[in-house]
This record gives structure tokens, C-alpha cells and sequence, in this order.
């Protein structure tokens, strides 16, 4: 029997959540449909998790795109469908574009295997994130550089710690949902590899407690910034990013396994830390850097 999973209207982290809670009675060799075909709305993250999900499946799933042609423009021009085509039996017909790199977008949906593909990021990425960071967010020099730090180090973590190809996507946008449509720039970085709790058990890294699970390994790694590898300094790059995410009022959240931790700003509500969640492969990490106000406040 196919099961039907309804993509609802956002796409973003929460309706993904939705996406896996429709999932989770579902074996990995189930054959499922994902109909996308009413979806409005779909951000960075909704976007490279749903090809994350794509990687996850034994049978490949059937892929409904949205009905909107406006929403599936930009899914295209993101490199959505590019990919998706390969991980999905996708039915009806999506928009083609020649440019993945247009308008606002820092940069398009991006696969990542090996540590040469992170030089690669960073080089695609540097002329265009200089030009949006300066006029957009209205960043000075250091400050660009420490987003540039910040890009590489999340993306370094699929090479060292998942064992497994994932995606990476960064777009600059203004954000209505609170900080008054001030411009942010957003980092996404997917992968279903081992995840951040059997990483640390592979490096025999994980503290000796009753209490040990996903959420534990999430607090053990960006909390106390410990590596899965016992080597002086490893462990010290998400610790930078975290340090430079705090200074730019920023947010940072990782999903990994059945949890999810943030370091969540005052202009966001959302829970510091929940368990119990749908299981979901590897690990999911976003970044959002608010740009200045007038007065050059973070």
C-alpha cells in the first residue's frame, strides 16, 4: 500500500517536522508518495532536507512539485529540482532555468562529499556573498569574514563527521516573521549520515551517564564543544561559529537523530533544546545572521 505524506503550505523547519511526523509509521523500503503539489512557501532548509529525505528512502518516492508556477520557479532556480530528479520519480512537469544563481541567493542548493568541495563553496560563494553582505545586511569587512568562517565550518562537519554526501544552501532575504523584515542571511547544511550521538560513540567521546541519547550528544558537542576525534583543537570550529553567531544576536539550531538544539535569540521563541522527536538520519544544522541596524547594532 503507498502512503500519501502531505507537504504542508511552508516548507521551512516546521513543516518539515510535519513531513517526518507523517513518516515516522513508515518502514524505509515503504513506498510513499510526497505530495508537494499545494506548498507555497519553501526555505533553505525545507528544501535541502527534502533532498536529504529523498537519500533516506530504499524505494525511491514518488515527488508531486508544487502547482504554483512562481514556487516552483524558485525551487528550480535554487537547484532543487536539478537533484531531486535523481532522488525522486517525480510526476508533472517543473520549470527550467539556465542560473542557479540569481537575485538574493548566496548560494544554490550544493551536494558535498569531500573536503574539496568545501574550498569549492567558499570560493563560488565569496564574490557574491561580498556584494549582498555589504548592501543587504549592511555587514562591515570582519563581519563578512567571520559568515565566511561560519559557511566553511558547518560544512566541514559533513566531511568529518557523517560519513555520507549532503547539501549545503545560503540565502539572503528579509525576515518578516519578526526583527521588524530586517535582511538575514541564512545558512542550511543537510546530510543523513551517522548523526552527532553515534559520532561521538564511534570516537568513544560520549560522557558515562544513564541520561545519554541524542539530545546529550547534541549538548555534549556544540554545548562543551566536544569532537568525536581526541585531537588538540578539534571540536573548536563549531565552538567559533557558536561564539560568532552569539556575537551577530544570531540563531543557531542542529537537528541530529530524535532531537533538536538551538542557541535561539531574544527575537525568536522557540525551545532551546526538545527530545523525542521523529527519528530522522544525520543531521541537520541552520544558521541565521541578522544584518545592522541603523547605528551599525547586530
Amino acid at each position: 500500500m503507498t502512503a500519501v505524506i502531505i507537504v504542508p503550505p511552508s516548507l521551512d523547519d516546521k513543516g518539515f517536522e510535519h513531513v517526518l511526523e507523517q513518516l515516522a509509521s513508515q518502514p524505509d523500503d515503504a513506498k510513499i508518495i510526497v505530495d508537494a503539489r499545494h506548498c507555497t512557501f519553501g526555505t533553505p532548509y525545507g528544501l535541502t532536507a527534502m533532498l536529504t529525505l529523498g537519500q533516506t528512502r530504499a524505494q525511491k518516492a514518488t515527488f508531486l512539485p508544487p502547482i504554483d508556477g512562481n514556487v516552483s520557479t524558485y525551487w528550480s532556480r535554487a537547484g532543487f529540482f536539478r537533484y531531486a530528479e535523481e532522488l525522486f520519480d517525480i510526476q508533472g512537469s517543473v520549470p527550467r532555468v539556465r542560473s542557479t544563481d540569481e537575485g538574493d541567493k548566496l548560494l544554490g542548493i550544493t551536494p558535498i562529499a569531500a573536503a574539496a568541495d568545501v574550498h569549492l563553496v567558499v570560493e563560488r560563494i565569496a564574490e557574491q556573498a561580498r556584494h549582498i553582505l555589504t548592501t543587504r545586511l549592511k555587514l562591515e569587512p570582519r563581519a563578512q569574514m567571520g559568515f565566511t568562517m561560519a559557511l566553511s565550518e558547518t560544512v566541514q562537519n559533513i566531511v568529518d563527521h557523517a560519513g555520507h554526501a549532503g547539501w549545503v544552501m545560503a540565502q539572503a532575504y528579509q525576515y518578516r516573521q519578526r526583527l521588524a523584515g530586517r535582511w538575514v542571511a541564512e545558512i542550511v547544511v543537510c546530510d543523513p549520515g551517522m548523526g552527532f550521538r553515534r559520532s561521538l560513540e564511534m570516537g568513544n567521546r560520549r560522557p558515562i551517564t544513564d541520561r545519554w541519547g541524542d539530545g546529550l550528544a547534541l549538548e555534549t558537542a556544540l554545548i562543551q564543544g566536544v569532537s568525536r576525534f581526541p585531537d588538540a583543537g578539534r571540536g573548536q570550529g563549531l565552538k567559533g561559529t557558536r561564539g560568532y553567531i552569539g556575537r551577530r544576536n544570531g540563531m543557531l539550531t542542529i537537528r541530529s537523530g530524535t532531537a533538536r538544539i538551538g542557541l535561539i535569540p531574544t527575537w525568536d521563541d522557540s525551545v532551546p533544546l526538545q527530545e523525542n522527536l521523529p527519528y530522522f538520519p544525520g543531521a541537520q544544522l541552520r544558521v541565521i545572521i541578522p544584518g545592522e541596524l541603523a547605528g551599525g547594532t547586530p
